[in-house]
């Protein structure tokens, strides 16, 4: 019988099935000898040899094994299966969860033991400069990835070869504190750190920061003052409180070049949900600490390409100290935020350049006054101004464009892309031509937004009222099963006592999550549904149906992306992964990344003692077990449904560390 895998405070370690198949070693198969010549030169009546007999014997005796096996298998099979089918993948009773893993566990160690010489090797570990590694972004020598002193993002299919690495963690990582402790409280070693950002005084300005961790408490106005700011924000869009900002439309907000994700920390407690984006940064990374605090964030910028978000996506964007010269280019960059914010969103600045005094500065007065030229021939209305920050209204009516006697023109339909996947910016008003022009005041309120979309929305897409009914329902059984499946496989703080259920997962024992083929959005739906602290990243691949405009719709935060290319995030950013038939999707496209190479990106984004969940056909899911152990993961293989032969794989990454060695 076998361990559940535990999850461990710093060693890590693989599980006590993996030991018990490692204890085997490889069993030859035995040669027959060929005696059909000799055997036809003996007379009929003499006995064969003994060491025939003996063969024969030793066949016989071989051959009762293995259909001893085969046996025990198929009763095994048998017995899942009618288990599985009378309760239609439901696992909420103790009993049938205890014998489910009772059985995954007889088969996996039968299988593994029909199976020892077949094993794959592991991969090694990547060299210590790799432990913050970014694809896309650490290529170094070439000046064309710069642009106006930033490092653009450029993806090389080539950026690993096929037989790639493991990246390990830094040697004194520690495993983050759950949430919402997590938010406040950051190992300083977990994020890359030079003495310069403490020397310049960019992060101790915002944080209290200790001999081996950072605490988000500080006196500084981006932490404490974060209360007063917001209310501010609120008082100034003619809310009574930031409490109102639901009741407003304003339920998703692009933070750009958000610090430390302090603006969008304090909004998750008014229900409202934050992105933060900002550059690549190799030390001192504003995404890289948000994302260890447990806040949504990703490498974007303005630099030169469209954001992968679809047109209309956001209620309101917001940008603190940014740095983005927003009168550069003829308000190129205003352009793209005037795209993926919503009719009737609105845009909050907050700059010293707009202060009494800067202004008295002739170069900024001009500045000033070209950036409030451009944004009324936006269509955008100017509400009001308070000392640094002021707040723009974008228009909720496309007559007003046509109207104008001067400014940028309408975009095209080869120019106005729903969902741009880091196309040139457009100078151009993009987002007019699509059918999800509606006021934010209009949208119907969260959570309804998410659970109950209209159907005419719905049908832009292909999707009925009937599919989504479906879909809801599998995904509200679905996450139901998989935290069942975790139950007896994690680290529980109330150890079970005898007579006791089967400790269940705490609903913050993962944050930061990823659905790498979001379809619709039900997974994130049936998560926020069952009550789990958590945030997803729903990400739709480029290579398969395009249903991002629906999820953004519903209130979610999504990307457009392609599995062939590295994600744009830090290692270690991510507690769980979960992938619904992406495996066997990318398997359809011709002349696609190898399984190798996106295993290997998932292990990049994975945190050490995260999860990851894949579900599809019985044959990809054996091909991924086989590169999950390649990689060190522990891992289960589950049928889920003999009438489907989808089949579970969950794994978990060990918190392995890479061994020193020492020169004798």
């Amino acid at each position: 019988m076998s361990r559940p895998l535990q999850r461990g405070q710093s060693g890590g370690g693989a599980s006590k099935w993996q030991d018990y198949k490692r204890s085997f070693g490889q069993i030859p198969k035995e040669k027959l000898p060929d005696n059909g010549a000799e055997q036809e030169s003996r007379s009929p009546i003499q006995p064969p040899p003994l060491k025939t007999r003996k063969t024969a014997v030793f066949f016989l005796i071989k051959l009762s094994i293995v259909l001893s096996m085969a046996a025990a298998v198929l009763i095994s099979l048998y017995w899942t299966v009618s288990i599985s089918m009378t309760s239609r993948g439901k696992i909420h009773s103790r009993i049938y969860r205890r014998l489910q893993e009772q059985l995954v566990a007889d088969l996996q160690e039968i299988g593994q033991l029909s199976h020892l010489p077949i094993r794959s090797k592991e991969l090694d570990w990547c060299p210590p400069e790799l432990e913050n590694y970014v694809p896309c972004y650490n290529i170094s020598g070439d000046s064309d990835l710069k642009v106006d002193g930033e490092i653009e993002r450029r993806c090389l299919r080539e950026y690993s070869s096929e037989e790639g690495c493991v990246v390990a963690p830094p040697s004194d990582y520690r495993i983050p504190l759950r949430w919402p402790t997590g938010r406040d409280f950051i190992w300083k070693d977990n994020v890359k750190i030079s003495g310069e950002e403490f020397s310049s005084g960019s992060l101790t300005k915002r944080m209290m920061v200790e001999e081996e961790h950072i605490v988000f408490h500080s006196n500084s106005l981006m932490v404490n003052g974060m209360e007063d700011y917001v209310h501010q924000i609120a008082e100034m869009i003619e809310l009574r409180s930031e409490s109102d900002f639901n009741r407003a439309g304003v339920k998703t907000v692009l933070d750009i070049g958000c610090g430390f994700g302090s603006f969008g920390a304090y909004l998750f407690s008014k229900k409202v949900l934050t992105m933060c984006i900002a550059d690549y940064e190799a030390s001192g990374s504003q995404v890289q600490i948000t994302l260890e605090r447990g806040l949504p964030a990703m490498i974007a910028s303005l630099l030169s390409k469209q954001l992968p978000y679809p047109s209309l996506s956001f209620d309101m964007v917001h940008c603190a100290q940014c740095l983005v010269d927003w009168s550069a280019k003829d308000g190129i960059y205003l352009l793209e935020v005037n795209r993926v914010l919503r009719p009737g969103g609105y845009f909050v600045w907050t700059s010293s350049l707009i202060s009494m005094r800067s202004l008295r500065n002739q170069e900024n007065r001009k500045k000033w006054d070209l950036i409030r030229s451009l944004t009324e021939s936006f269509c955008w209305d100017l509400m009001t101004q308070q000392e640094e920050t002021v707040i723009w209204k974008k228009t909720d009516k496309k007559t007003c464009y046509k109207s104008r006697k001067s400014g940028p023109e309408i975009c095209s339909w080869t120019l106005d892309v729903e969902c741009p996947y880091y196309k040139p910016l457009s100078p151009c008003i993009g987002g007019t031509r699509t059918h999800r022009w509606v006021p934010i005041e209009l949208r119907r309120q969260w959570p309804s937004v998410a659970t109950a979309p209209e159907s005419s929305q719905l049908s832009l897409y292909g999707v009925t009222a009937a599919e989504f009914a479906e879909d809801e329902q599998r995904w509200k059984s679905g996450v139901s099963n998989y935290w069942a499946l975790l139950s007896p496989l994690i680290f529980s703080d109330h150890p079970k006592r005898p007579g006791d259920e089967d400790p269940s997962p705490p609903s913050n024992m993962v944050r930061n999550v990823m659905d790498m083929n979001a379809q619709i959005g039900g997974f994130t739906a049936a998560l926020l549904a069952a009550g789990k602290s958590v945030w997803v990243m729903n990400v739709v691949p480029t290579s398969g149906l395009n249903r991002l405009p629906l999820i953004v719709d519903r209130g979610f935060l999504g990307v457009r992306h392609d599995w062939c290319d590295a994600f744009p995030s830090y290692p270690r950013t991510y507690d769980m992964l979960h992938a619904d038939r992406l495996l066997s999707s990318e398997t359809f496209q011709k002349h696609r990344c190898s399984f190798l190479k996106l295993f290997l990106e998932m292990d990049r984004l994975l945190r050490p003692e995260g999860w990851v969940i894949i579900r599809d056909n019985a044959p990809v899911i054996e091909s991924g077990r086989t590169l999950a152990m390649r990689l060190k993961w522990d891992c289960r293989r589950m049928e889920m449904d003999a009438n489907t032969g989808d089949s579970l794989l969950l794994c978990q990454k060990p918190f392995l560390k890479k061994p020193v060695l020492s020169l004798v």
